[in-house]
């Protein structure tokens, strides 16, 4: 698994992640436990979930899979809440089922950050409540996620408080860099230094389902998750690429789409022709 600067952090980052967001109660612990294992030994060592995935349950089986591999991965996880007095016990809820004593990217959990929310955490004690959890060396970073751009996102990054920011892009999904202009929540990120995480990055299932309804013969033996995770990787913006594997056969799978550099796509010459 190929690596990656992640912004003015000081890490290395797996070029592609393990996101947390589709594991499920309902699902064969043991299988998730053996695919997260294989992974981290095949080289990911970016590890992302919330609080609110599956409940809790994300965060507490990503805990019990990683005893005796802790040391090998970033693992960072989200903040629901908006008021600076219960940010702290949230936190400390999550090292509790995360089973760790650090959790080396905290981020606040975000969709797009409308109305009020940005003025909220930037002025109304949330950061200060992260920066007391740092100073506690119970986070190291903070960051935060967000569905696409927006005035609150741009201010967000804007501040200089945010180590990274976990975002939306794809090859249907533009918006958050525009590369013919250059403009995007993605350069403004890298701008200030911030490392750069990428949700859906393969369009969460959007685009495969609509290219084999429209053209079945066509893309009957063609990979196009591993057509879409090579067209993400290919932004040299991009640190790390998260992907939901649900068996060790795609944390192989992952691996594979890591090394082969030569599928790689010059994105300039795709968008500018």
């Amino acid at each position: 698994m190929r690596s990656r600067a992640f912004g003015r952090a000081q890490l290395r980052v797996s070029e592609i992640g393990y996101g947390g967001g589709r594991i499920r109660r309902q699902d064969d612990e043991g299988s998730l436990i053996r695919t997260i294992h294989r992974a981290v030994d095949l080289g990911v060592n970016f590890i992302d979930t919330a609080p609110n995935y599956a409940g809790g349950y994300s965060e507490e089986l990503i805990g019990r899979a990683l005893k005796g591999r802790r040391e090998k991965v970033i693992l960072a996880t989200k903040s629901e809440t908006r008021r600076p007095e219960t940010i702290i016990a949230e936190a400390e809820e999550s090292l509790r089922r995360l089973q760790t004593d650090v959790i080396d990217v905290l981020q606040f959990h975000g969709g797009w950050f409308l109305g009020d929310e940005a003025e909220t955490i930037l002025n109304g004690g949330c950061i200060e409540a992260y920066q007391t959890l740092r100073g506690q060396g119970k986070i190291r970073f903070f960051g935060f996620s967000a569905d696409g751009p927006s005035a609150g996102v741009e201010r967000l990054i804007e501040s200089g408080e945010f180590d990274m920011i976990q975002t939306n892009y794809n090859l249907m999904y533009q918006s958050t860099h525009d590369h013919f202009s250059g403009n995007g929540v993605i350069p403004a990120a890298e701008a200030q230094g911030m490392g750069v995480a990428l949700m859906r990055s393969t369009t969460s299932g959007a685009f495969p389902r609509l290219m084999r309804r429209a053209f079945p013969k066509e893309t009957a033996d063609i990979d196009l998750d591993r057509f879409l995770l090579n067209y993400a990787l290919s932004n040299p913006l991009v640190d790390t690429a998260l992907m939901s594997l649900r068996s060790e056969a795609e944390a192989e799978w992952a691996d594979a789409v890591s090394n082969d550099i030569d599928a790689r796509f010059d994105l300039r010459a795709v968008h500018r022709g």
